[in-house]
């Protein structure tokens, strides 16, 4: 690895603290911390504690993102993906999941219920102009470049 980030981390769970899979993996897998499983009904959504407590480096953010084989293979992801974790926020970290299948999804203890991915980011410093550069592309959104 080039470069670790030091992160401190308070850990309420009764789980060990997130870890790489593998030597180049993204993301870190964050673990369920209950006293007792949620179900989760087709279309509900709910807050999964994690015990975890964070202070990031300024300039960073924690991203809290769907696991693949949930989302494939149950229907559950994160609601609000992905989830911004401020550098400056010291509470719980949550995870908002949301069932998309047509069946109950139990939530247990310590299961693997999203990813959460450590990023820099930049600080913008918005100026107000009345007309912006051209581009080829100007305006085109949404569809704009074709269905090839």
């Amino acid at each position: 690895m080039e470069k670790m980030v030091k992160i401190n981390v308070i850990n309420k769970s009764h789980h060990p603290l997130p870890a790489y899979a593998t030597e180049q993996s993204a993301g870190m897998d964050l673990r369920a911390n209950l006293s007792e499983p949620i179900v989760l009904k087709p279309l509900e959504r709910c807050l999964v504690p994690t015990g975890l407590f964070i202070a990031l480096p300024a300039g960073y953010e924690a991203q809290v993102r769907p696991r693949s084989g949930l989302a494939f293979k149950k229907g559950i992801t994160v609601l609000n993906a992905p989830g911004t974790i401020d550098a400056d926020y010291r509470g719980e970290v949550g995870v908002l999941l949301v069932n998309l299948s047509q069946e109950d999804f139990v939530v247990n203890d310590g299961e693997r219920v999203a990813q959460m991915v450590i990023a820099r980011h930049e600080i913008a410093d918005f100026i107000e102009v009345s007309e912006l550069d051209e581009t080829e592309r100007g305006a085109g959104g949404y569809g704009h470049t074709g269905v090839k």
